[in-house]
């Protein structure tokens, strides 16, 4: 089954992500994978980093000529600001550290993290925790894209609020809000709505505040079938909220019409099913965002997540001194105003992890030709249905 797990910190020499459970005759681009982490660095509102960072993967093992070969693939990619770090980051006992933290941050895992692991320096923790390790899994979330690509299912991740601006993609197409996600530095799923975030955005600047916002996710293409109730933890609604949960400053998932079905009529929360020969089995509606009974029904997957205001702010909040215990001022480490644009990146990303680790593991094979007559023989017994 599709897995990965990933190392590195965030000023360390670099951030790995392994993947296991690829297997072999999959065609891999490097250079899409650079594309889905250039999309990652893209968005109005980064700062520093984003200037001195240039993603790009190096395949550490895995792949030949262009191919997978069914072993556990290795993508390193370097921090290059790991040049200005390495006095202060360097594993070696000898040399001279620094640039400790002590004054930790609301909202970080900064004191946290150190009462559970016994730091009195908490960048042994803000450096795992931060939200640099996210590349790790934008690049196998690009990997997991291009296996679902195979059998046409696609992905688009977009922002459709930033602070209290709403952005209603509306009767929009997938494509059309794919390529007006594309265009824009918020990545917004409908044009015309820059000027009004650019504003809101560099208000928030001037204060030295920071701002969040809810990105949505979807897939198409999915067979129905994917994922099962005989568990809790087979439900592919849990599997997604729980991968979308992990990302850094995600507060909150919902699926298809969340919490607003809450508000309605049972006659009004559900979808109706219809059916001719040529269609099949389908819904008018997509209320539930594909998921039935923790299964894909084979309508668009919809997945939302809200992302709270990065707690890193240049007008520090209130905290206390763990050495002294004294009231200070929190620690102020370069920040981004906002980063929801690349957010929604990590969420498709997230997403895509999790639908190929289900696809593979109900269609599963050692190579792409067995995978896909698998594939073909369970379409041609659903159609059939």
């Amino acid at each position: 089954m599709f897995h990965f797990i990933s190392a590195g910190e965030s000023h360390g020499p670099g951030v790995v992500s392994i993947i296991s459970g690829v297997p072999s005759g999959f065609p891999v681009s490097v250079d899409g994978i650079n594309g889905e982490l250039k999309r990652r660095q893209k968005g109005y509102g980064r700062v520093g980093r984003m200037a001195i960072e240039k993603d790009r993967v190096k395949i550490i093992s895995g792949i030949r000529g262009g191919y997978t070969l069914g072993s556990p693939i290795a993508f390193l990619i370097e921090n290059k600001d790991w040049e200005n770090w390495a006095p202060y980051m360097n594993p070696d006992a000898s040399v001279q550290s620094g640039r400790e933290v002590t004054k930790p941050r609301p909202g970080h895992a900064d004191l946290a993290g150190g009462m559970k692991y016994g730091h009195t320096d908490l960048r042994n923790v803000l450096e795992r925790a931060s939200a640099r390790e996210t590349v790790a899994r934008t690049a196998a979330g690009a990997l997991a894209k291009i296996i679902l690509s195979q059998f046409k299912i696609d992905f688009i991740g977009y922002v459709i609020s930033i602070g209290n601006v709403a952005i209603d993609p509306g009767e929009v197409s997938f494509e059309g809000r794919k390529i007006s996600a594309s265009n824009s530095p918020f990545s917004t799923p409908v044009p015309d709505m820059d000027d009004t975030l650019r504003g809101l955005v560099d208000k928030a600047k001037s204060k030295g505040d920071t701002l969040g916002g809810v990105v949505e996710v979807v897939a198409t293409g999915l067979p129905p079938g994917l994922g099962g109730p005989e568990q809790w933890y087979t439900r592919l609604d849990a599997k997604l909220a729980a991968a979308l949960m992990s990302i850094p400053a995600i507060k909150g998932v919902e699926i298809g019409d969340g919490f607003e079905l809450s508000k309605r009529f049972g006659s009004d929360a559900q979808d109706e099913i219809y059916f001719d020969n040529f269609r099949r089995f389908y819904r008018k509606t997509n209320r539930a965002g594909g998921l039935e009974g923790g299964i894909t029904n084979g309508e668009p997957l919809v997945l939302r997540a809200s992302m709270k205001p990065i707690p890193t702010l240049m007008t520090p909040l209130h905290s206390v001194d763990i050495e002294s215990k004294k009231d200070i001022d929190a620690q102020a480490e370069r920040s981004d105003v906002m980063a929801v644009p690349a957010a929604s990146v990590v969420a498709e990303a997230m997403t895509a992890v999790v639908l190929a680790g289900e696809f593979l593991q109900k269609f599963g094979g050692d190579n792409f030709e067995d995978i896909s007559r698998n594939y073909e023989n369970y379409l041609d017994r659903v159609n059939a249905y």
